[in-house]
């Protein structure tokens, strides 16, 4: 069933365990991560980047509709979420498809900047009747900039963030990075705590593809609700095709590599969902 990110979220800061986020590229993305957290009853997030919706040729709406219609027919509760929008205009066209929720991204502003544009797209969330996320400092990764000590949420900024802005979920830098193959990121718990104890939504952890188990575990203890998947996803998948078509370089309907790149995904979601304790929760 379809519903709001920011129910999930609630639910996984009182109860202490990570929705897990996956990123959608194209409907074999999709209806893994369906698959997977059914297999485990686990509520799950599919999110769609903005980057995402470029490599469709900028449209939303099909890959957005059939994401909506796949979260309508699944058993367990699954949100659909834009990931990194940077426009207003995209964030209305998500909200039209039946998306439940938007992260609105102004992190590479300067703070007041971020505050005045992240607070005008969250009042026109809130009236939407949908939720809203946000990011303070930079999470790497993307656009050749690389996280920094520097570059971290500011544990006393984010109070006043939050409080200006009246987002429903924040994203923080704590030391993990977009587009990781190794799992060598080095996360600040402190800061997380800190992070934690000045406010009161739900905190996201981009880039945990690059987070070992032990320290992923360890930060949703922490504090951390959202945790975001992408490269693991593409890994499993790509590696998947590869090894199809290596063993048998005259194949030429996609659906035969697909099908063993999409059952890849579907195992790299139910370790997932367990690993960040979502398994179970849903009947």
């Amino acid at each position: 069933m379809l519903v709001s990110m920011i129910e999930l979220l609630h639910e996984a800061q009182r109860d202490r365990f990570g929705v897990v986020a996956f990123n959608v590229i194209g409907l074999e993305h999709a209806e893994a991560i369906v698959a997977g957290a059914t297999r485990e009853r686990a509520p799950v997030i599919l999110q769609i980047s903005e980057n995402a919706i470029k490599y469709h040729l900028g449209e939303l709406e099909p890959v957005g509709l059939a994401c909506a219609e796949l979260a309508r027919r699944a058993p367990g509760r699954v949100a659909l979420h834009l990931d990194h929008a940077t426009s207003f205009a995209l964030c209305e066209r998500a909200h039209a498809a039946g998306f439940t929720s938007v992260m609105f991204d102004a992190s590479a502003m300067a703070f007041d900047d971020n505050i005045r544009e992240t607070k005008r797209l969250a009042a026109w969330a809130h009236g939407a009747g949908i939720a809203i996320e946000g990011e303070l400092g930079v999470v790497g990764g993307k656009d050749g900039i690389h996280s920094s000590v520097d570059g971290m949420t500011d544990p006393a900024r984010a109070a006043d963030y939050i409080a200006a802005t009246g987002l429903d979920a924040l994203a923080v830098a704590v030391g993990s990075e977009h587009g990781m193959r190794a799992r060598t990121a080095r996360l600040d718990l402190p800061r997380i705590d800190r992070i934690r104890a000045n406010v009161a939504v739900p905190l996201v952890l981009h880039g945990a593809s690059g987070v070992a188990d032990a320290l992923l575990v360890e930060a949703i203890a922490h504090g951390i609700s959202k945790v975001n998947i992408a490269t693991q996803l593409n890994q499993a998948y790509t590696r998947a095709v590869r090894a199809s078509l290596a063993s048998d370089p005259d194949v030429v309907d996609p659906r035969r590599y697909g099908a063993e790149g999409r059952d890849a995904m579907i195992a790299v979601v139910r370790d997932r969902c367990r690993l960040a304790g979502a398994s179970g929760r849903d009947c």
